[in-house]
């Protein structure tokens, strides 16, 4: 019975040829094969014997249908016919296609020799330059403002995060991400951190670091804002306090409210700032981070610096005591922030009590006058009870006298003031007026 002809199969159809006799070569096989005409009758495997050739059939995924149908020789000799090996970075893309767009940041670029410029990054990108976590980068993402309002200072092996309200930045040793750069808090931040890194303005170089220099522009900026805005609103305060309560407007309890409103929103930021500046100098370990960050020095379990170099670890030493000196002077600074707003707010908290009590006292007044008209009201009505009881079309024989008319009107008169009196030296008597 003679052997199928490989070339006769469906195309839908791979064969993979498998159990040649090791007496045959591979060259001789291949040449048969390759000298078959698709037209003629041809077996390249008649001269194996029924028990050295096993033929196997697979169903061919439909995307693999296409293939150029060569003939591949694997190491141990078999034969894939129809089937190649595309580079698997044509198969599996880039990214995983999960129907999310991988966020594109547009940022601010400062380099530590001063030079600024724009440019997308995509957080692929942003992460392998940072070493950063995916976690780390949520903290200063702007599109999780919300989630993110608490300012924090992230220290990682080799960037610190900022996240400082608007203010968000990457620094990293030779250079400094900021996003949000277009807010006024961004725009503080670069005219803040510029001139430190100018070498005209500073003697020929940096005095710290360039992560310092960093973290200092930060916090300058973001406390000489805050400073800036109390200074624009205790005048305003001061001369709300002076003319109430005697003058109530609506639009001076309006500027009052709006006033209050802002003392509590600066009070509730340099409340945060102050707390985070107070758990960063109580965390020495986060500090020695700082100081080790770019130098060939390691922390031991106790918190200790270790350094190749000897002369890295006293300058890092030295370091660690210009961090806590400058964050302990920003500590202040925010602390004085927070106790003028404070202060401010009290004192429209006090006014806001003087004037309730001043409207309470004019509705009192107003109540008291009230209650009179409606004691008044209740007497004439009881005199017009008997007025509506004369006029009715009845015959009461006094129509007839002379005097009835005077002396029944006189009566009335007299009995309301009668009792508008009594009523009125009752309500005295209960205190009620």
């Amino acid at each position: 019975m003679a052997s199928p002809n490989l070339l006769q199969l469906p195309p839908q159809f791979r064969l993979i040829s498998t159990g040649i006799s090791l007496s045959q070569s591979k060259q001789d096989f291949s040449r048969k094969l390759f000298s078959c005409q698709p037209r003629r009758t041809c077996d390249p495997l008649r001269n194996l014997g029924p028990k050295e050739v096993e033929i196997k059939c697979f169903a061919e995924p439909p995307e693999e249908r296409e293939t150029s149908g060569e003939a591949v020789f694997d190491k141990d000799g078999d034969v894939n016919i129809g089937q190649d090996f595309p580079n698997a970075s044509q198969r599996i893309p880039d990214s995983l296609s999960l129907g999310i767009r991988e966020p594109v940041y547009e940022v601010v670029e400062v380099k530590s020799i001063g030079i600024v410029s724009t440019r997308k990054i995509n957080r692929r990108h942003l992460l392998k330059s940072s070493g950063l976590q995916p976690r780390d980068v949520r903290s200063v993402d702007p599109s999780l403002w919300l989630t993110n309002t608490m300012p924090s200072i992230l220290v990682r092996e080799y960037a610190i995060l900022l996240n400082l309200g608007s203010l968000r930045a990457i620094a990293m040793q030779e250079r400094v991400y900021i996003f949000n750069y277009n807010r006024r808090a961004g725009k503080a931040f670069i005219d803040a951190l510029l001139p430190r890194l100018n070498p005209k303005n500073v003697n020929g170089g940096p005095s710290m670091g360039f992560l310092l220099e960093v973290v200092e522009a930060a916090l300058y900026s973001r406390i000489q804002r805050m400073e800036q805005r109390l200074l624009d609103l205790e005048p305003r305060v001061q001369g709300l306090l002076e003319v109430l309560p005697n003058r109530l407007t609506a639009n001076i309890l309006e500027e009052l409210r709006i006033s209050k409103q802002t003392l509590v929103e600066l009070g509730s930021k340099a409340g945060a700032l102050k707390q985070m500046l107070l758990d960063i100098l109580e965390d020495s370990h986060e500090i020695r981070r700082i100081c080790i960050m770019g130098r060939n020095c390691t922390l031991t379990k106790t918190d200790d610096m270790e350094c190749s170099v000897p002369f890295e670890k006293e300058i890092a030493e030295e370091e660690e005591e210009e961090i806590e000196m400058l964050l302990e002077n920003y500590l202040q600074r925010c602390e004085s922030c927070h106790g003028q707003a404070e202060r401010l707010l009290d004192s429209a908290k006090e006014m806001e009590d003087s004037i309730a009590v001043n409207l309470s006292s004019r509705r009192l007044e107003v109540s008291r006058v009230e209650l009179l008209l409606q004691v008044g009201a209740l007497c004439v009505g009881v005199g017009a009870l008997f007025a509506g009881i004369f006029g009715m079309n009845l015959r009461s024989h006094l129509e007839e006298r002379m005097f009835a008319f005077w002396l029944t009107t006189s009566a009335i008169f007299a009995g309301a003031l009668l009792g508008f009196f009594i009523m009125y030296a009752y309500l005295r008597q209960k205190k009620i007026l």
